[in-house]
């Protein structure tokens, strides 16, 4: 899985930048990021605070957690009756 740059913290800290009147283009510059970037933290983002941040991390891990359960599951029950069928 592809390693942030960036923290929760510091990407509410740089749209909270934003909303105070600094330009999309110069918050990119001095930040390193691209502005499509900038675009895609407010959208995912965008008038959140630290914690309601951390928590949204925390659910998609546990979502992505619960979808490999239910894959290994499914595969395993396909397997099941692939060897029931056969027999």
């Amino acid at each position: 899985m592809k390693r942030a740059r960036f923290t929760e913290e510091q990407i509410i800290g740089v749209l909270r930048e934003h909303e105070a009147g600094a330009k999309t283009a110069d918050l990119a510059r001095k930040h390193g990021v691209s502005e499509a970037t900038l675009y895609n933290w407010k959208a995912k983002f965008g008038g959140m605070d630290v914690s309601e941040a951390k928590r949204l991390r925390q659910l998609e891990d546990e979502n992505a957690k619960l979808k490999k359960l239910l894959a290994e599951q499914m595969l395993d029950a396909a397997a099941l009756k692939d060897l029931v069928g056969k027999k």
